[in-house]
C-alpha cells in the first residue's frame, strides 16, 4: 500500500478516519511505542507477576500491563493506555510521573491531535488537547 494511501473509517471503536494518512498514523504508532518502551518497568520483587507490552496494530490500542499474582491476591494493573481513533491518540491511562502528553507534543504530535481520555468528557475542551468528533445527533419530534 502506498504511503499515501487514505484510510478509510473503521467506525466508532476501530481506528481511524478517512483524514490520516499512513505516514502519520506511522508515526504515532512510533511515538506510542517509543514512550510505551520507555517507560517500561519490570515488578521488582515477585515472580509471579507479568509486565506486558501490548502492541495491537491492527485495533490500534497500545498497553503496558502487569498481571499475575501476589501470593492470594490477584494482580491486574494497567500504567499506560493508548488507542489510536480517527487520526488522534487517545490517552488512556497514565499511572506514571511522564506527561504524556507533552511527550508526544515533543515528538511532533500536534496538540488537537492528542486526546485526554482520562479526563472526562466535560474537561477535555480546558486541556489545551484535542477534542473527538462528535457526530450529529437527530432529535425526532
Amino acid at each position: 500500500m502506498h504511503p499515501e494511501t487514505r484510510l478509510q473509517s473503521w467506525g466508532k471503536h476501530g481506528g481511524q478516519s478517512g483524514d490520516c494518512t499512513m505516514d502519520k498514523l506511522e508515526h504515532y504508532r512510533h511515538c506510542i511505542k517509543t514512550l510505551l518502551q520507555a517507560q517500561f518497568r519490570h515488578p521488582s520483587n515477585t515472580t509471579d507477576v507479568e509486565s506486558q507490552l501490548i502492541f495491537d496494530q491492527e485495533g490500534d490500542r497500545y498497553l503496558w500491563l502487569n498481571v499475575g499474582w501476589v501470593e492470594l491476591e490477584c494482580v491486574y494493573a494497567c500504567f499506560l493506555h493508548f488507542d489510536i481513533k480517527d487520526g488522534k491518540i487517545w490517552i488512556q491511562c497514565n499511572r506514571t510521573e511522564t506527561d504524556m502528553a507533552q511527550a508526544l507534543v515533543e515528538m511532533g504530535v500536534p496538540k488537537e491531535d492528542i486526546i485526554l481520555g482520562l479526563h472526562p468528557p466535560y474537561k477535555r475542551p480546558y486541556t489545551g488537547y484535542g477534542m473527538p468528533q462528535l457526530e450529529p445527533i437527530s432529535i425526532e419530534a
